[in-house]
């Protein structure tokens, strides 16, 4: 796998899937590309309007809790987030970014320390997070089926590759 460099998206804990595609256009927006276009927007407008390619968000302890809705997954993937950093996932929101083909990663000494605007790099063969300040964070290197996952975009492109279709 590659290694990302980008802006850090620092959030807080509990930070639920309404927050992160707003439950208003659960049943409106249909399209990926309008999802990614309200990502956020009632937590932070700044993020809404900024949020570049690249970028990573950092979240504090059960990201992605609330509903099992994939739209707060697709969103901030089709906004182009590079990495979710957090101390832990939502169990649906963690399986769903696999299936998503979004990488994640759990380590909250690297969230405790890492700082909103910063530039974080993520070497995701060495299993490490760098910061700005020159800290340094192992965490787990992933699985290859789940590099596999992330490498092909998700389960069914994975699925497909691995089928030959």
């Amino acid at each position: 796998m590659a290694t990302v460099k980008g802006k850090v998206w620092k959030y807080g804990d509990d930070i639920n899937t309404d927050v992160i595609f707003p439950g208003k256009y659960t049943y409106t927006i249909k399209e990926r590309a309008d999802m990614a276009k309200v990502a956020l927007e009632d937590l932070d407008m700044d993020f809404n309007q900024n949020a570049k390619p690249g970028d990573i968000i950092v979240g504090g302890k059960n990201w992605g809790c609330g509903s099992s809705r994939e739209q707060a997954v697709s969103c901030v993937k089709e906004r182009g987030i590079a990495v979710i950093i957090a101390k832990s996932f939502a169990r649906i929101y963690y399986r769903n970014c696999l299936n998503e083909g979004l990488a994640i990663i759990i380590c909250p000494d690297a969230v405790d320390a890492i700082q909103a605007g910063e530039q974080v790099e993520v070497d995701f063969d060495k299993g490490e997070i760098r910061t700005e300040k020159g800290n340094v964070f192992q965490f787990p290197a992933y699985p290859d089926f789940v590099k596999g996952l992330i490498e092909d975009g998700g389960l069914i492109p994975h699925v497909k590759k691995s089928l030959g279709l």
